[in-house]
């Protein structure tokens, strides 16, 4: 059985309130990059909407926190679930190569 690490998750919404189901999805998301680096602190996540008139105007800005360095990606979705899976995607494969850059030290 896999030991699950704690991470703290903030999950900041601009100008709405999301629902139980949405942070579910994102601590989730963001539960798993411990598992791939054991120096990962904690992840911010700011959810808002674009007004730009396209359908794809949900953002999502996430910020991986890790000792000693940040992580930081956005991405642009139709739907909030699909904003934080790119960003998270891009995070992982982030957290990959600074992983890899510590451990070559």
């Amino acid at each position: 059985m896999e030991k699950e690490a704690y991470m703290n998750v903030i999950i900041n919404s601009v100008h709405f309130k999301t629902d139980k189901k949405l942070e579910t999805f994102i601590r989730e998301k963001m539960g798993k990059f411990p598992s791939v680096y054991d120096a990962v602190i904690g992840a911010e996540v700011k959810l808002k909407l674009d007004n730009n008139g396209s359908p794809e105007n949900k953002i999502a800005e996430v910020r991986l926190m890790i000792k000693g360095n940040d992580l930081f990606a956005v991405k642009e979705a139709r739907t909030f679930e699909e904003a934080t899976s790119k960003a998270a995607n891009v995070l992982l494969r982030q957290l990959r190569k600074h992983k890899e850059k510590i451990r070559g030290k």
